[in-house]
């Protein structure tokens, strides 16, 4: 099937992907709902299927590309879940220590597209580490379904723990720097909030369309945000306005931008979410906002 825009479905369409997406409905329920929309031969599982990741064509640094080492790693977590699993890149020949990157997943755990965009750092000359939360059910298991099915299995509170740990595992790996900063798509955005409000050496935060951490909590950020947003994402941006005040309250740099016409997930270019260039201007502000922070 040709890859589609988010542009040639429906808005309705759109909005019940995102339901389902964030296991808020089930493929049940979006295939019943999506059903008034199939048309011009299109079915509802169609639909899906198009609106779904396809991973192989979205992949933009190869697996074994050798300007990079990339490989699984484990790390402790004593307050979480044991022994973590996460996927490192770094560039082959690296010259000294490097800052790291904490990359944080979608809810769906680390799938080869959060595995891309952890190379892509790593081509950027960053030590990059990007946790699989899923790691005490099991891992991503290879199937966005089953995996989002997990996700509503996974508990919350032990999965923070995870990510402090991964920040300390980053920070004093002998090829990092100690300076680590850390990026997180939707539920991973919303991580990199609770990360800032509990991790005072966290260096840098790039939030990407996630939700927002509580106002009370918000005075403890010590690091500086770049905060990214989709302009159509009425459930993450109803949060945008008291999150801002609370900000600018407690003193927090930070830059905010929100990018018209953007669908939720729109870096993400394995689906037809993604929008090619809102994409290439958030990584761009990104590295160059990691770059000031990190090495400058």
């Amino acid at each position: 099937m040709e890859r589609k825009k988010a542009s040639d479905f429906p808005p309705e369409v759109l909005g019940i992907f995102d339901e389902y997406v964030h296991g808020l409905i089930d493929r049940r329920a979006f295939l019943a709902r999506a059903a008034k929309y199939a048309v011009g031969g299109m079915t509802a599982g169609m639909l899906l299927d198009a609106l779904n990741p396809r991973f192989a064509e979205a992949q933009q640094v190869a697996r074994d590309d050798a300007r990079l080492e990339a490989r699984a790693v484990e790390y402790a977590s004593p307050l979480g879940s044991g022994t973590m699993r996460g996927y490192l890149a770094r560039p082959a020949k690296p010259a000294g220590k490097l800052p790291g990157v904490l990359v944080i997943h979608e809810n769906r755990g680390l799938n080869p597209h959060i595995e891309d965009v952890a190379r892509r750092f790593a081509l950027a000359n960053y030590l990059a580490l990007a946790p699989d939360a899923l790691t005490p059910l099991g891992g991503y298991p290879g199937d966005e379904d089953r995996a989002r099915d997990l996700f509503a299995k996974l508990d919350r509170l032990q999965a923070r723990e995870d990510f402090l740990a991964a920040l300390a595992f980053l920070e004093k790996h002998p090829g990092c720097s100690g300076k680590v900063g850390a990026v997180g798509f939707c539920w991973g955005g919303g991580v990199v909030g609770f990360l800032a409000t509990r991790a005072p050496s966290l260096a840098a935060g790039v939030p990407f369309y996630g939700g927002q951490p509580p106002e009370e909590e918000v005075a403890h950020i010590r690091a500086p945000l770049l905060i990214h947003h989709a302009e159509q994402d009425e459930r993450i941006n109803a949060g945008i306005p008291a999150f801002e005040r609370a900000l600018q309250a407690a003193k927090v740099r930070y830059q905010l931008f929100t990018y018209p016409g953007t669908q939720h997930g729109f870096h993400n270019d394995t689906t037809p979410r993604y929008d090619q260039t809102a994409a290439a201007q958030a990584w761009k502000r990104t590295l160059a906002f990691l770059e000031q922070h990190l090495r400058g």
